[in-house]
């Protein structure tokens, strides 16, 4: 459930092939281009991962877990009916997406929580300043 008065935050993603990023991580070194607060925090390298990760099923996971505030993992099993192998290897794969947050709950529980209310995606049509033109 979310906390009143906790400021709504925005995870910026982008997609960039790893040719791209490489280019773009020199020149950054370089101090070619800048590191601002508009630069994506996490990067996927491709639309259909990005997909993959934000599919109508995990949004609704993401749902529950911001309204109904899970205990554990466990616990959030029992809510959605996953199998909580399944919700596990989930939750991970989100939390390293920055999607979600692990914390310590009882013992040896994680409790999930969401890690922002929304996610705004960087997308080059074009090369334009991360791609190189080969």
């Amino acid at each position: 459930m979310r906390e009143r008065g906790k400021a709504m935050t925005t995870l910026r993603v982008g997609i960039a092939d790893h040719g791209e990023m490489k280019a773009w991580t020199m020149r950054v070194a370089r101090g070619e281009e800048k590191v601002t607060e508009e630069t994506p925090k996490v990067w996927f390298t491709s639309i259909e991962s990005f997909a993959r990760i934000l599919s109508a099923g995990n949004r609704e996971l993401l749902r529950v877990i911001d309204e109904k505030a899970p205990g554990s993992v466990g616990e959030l099993a029992e809510m959605t009916g996953r199998a909580k192998s399944n919700l596990s290897r989930t939750l991970r794969k989100m939390a390293v997406y920055g999607l979600v947050r692990m914390d310590k709950g009882q013992g040896r529980r994680l409790v999930p929580r969401v890690a922002h209310d929304r996610v705004e995606l960087d997308l080059w049509l074009t090369h334009g300043k991360r791609g190189s033109r080969s």
